[in-house]
């Protein structure tokens, strides 16, 4: 594992479904490129994922929205990321949550030279899992590729850019 690729919750509900936005569809071609980029070793998919009391949850009740639970054609991932990660035999890890610890947990074990991340939401996801990447593997250089995301809103998708690049996460 020495070049890792994070592709960030690229699920269909994300992407056109129940918080779908036209930024996220058009994102889709650079992420697959990305994804198939062989400068990586390794890919990562992470999933969001809920259950059937989404809306009894801490998220839940601050979004109000059910999305991606386990096993919904919400919860898949986007088409053409699904047939790009496949290819490449990228690893699946399901969160419950914003960020992962269970991903920082492998990358610690890992010790990576280089890690890369796309995906959704900027302001969200991305953002909580690169927060997580940087304070676990402070030495490890770490890259956002700003194309391959896209924010719950353009601006904020900008802001959390901003945020990341201040916590000397190179932005591509």
């Amino acid at each position: 594992m020495k070049h890792v690729l994070i592709a960030v919750d690229l699920q269909n509900d994300f992407v056109s479904m129940a918080l779908g936005t036209k930024e996220a569809v058009e994102i889709i071609p650079a992420a697959v490129k990305e994804i198939e980029d062989p400068y990586y070793d390794t890919v990562i998919a992470t999933f969001d994922t809920h259950g059937e009391d989404y809306l009894d949850t801490f998220e839940g009740k601050h979004l109000p929205v059910v999305h991606c639970v386990k096993g919904t054609e919400g919860w898949l991932l986007e088409e053409h990321v699904e047939q790009a990660v496949t290819e490449r035999n990228g690893l699946r890890i399901e969160k419950p949550t914003f960020g992962s610890v269970e991903l920082l947990d492998m990358l610690m074990k890992e010790q990576p030279e280089s890690i890369t991340l796309i995906g959704l939401c900027t302001d969200i996801c991305v953002v909580s899992n690169a927060m997580l990447v940087r304070a676990g593997l402070h030495e490890t250089p770490i890259r956002v590729v700003a194309a391959a995301c896209a924010g719950t809103t353009p601006e904020n998708h900008d802001h959390a850019l901003a945020v990341m690049k201040s916590c000397q996460i190179e932005i591509l």
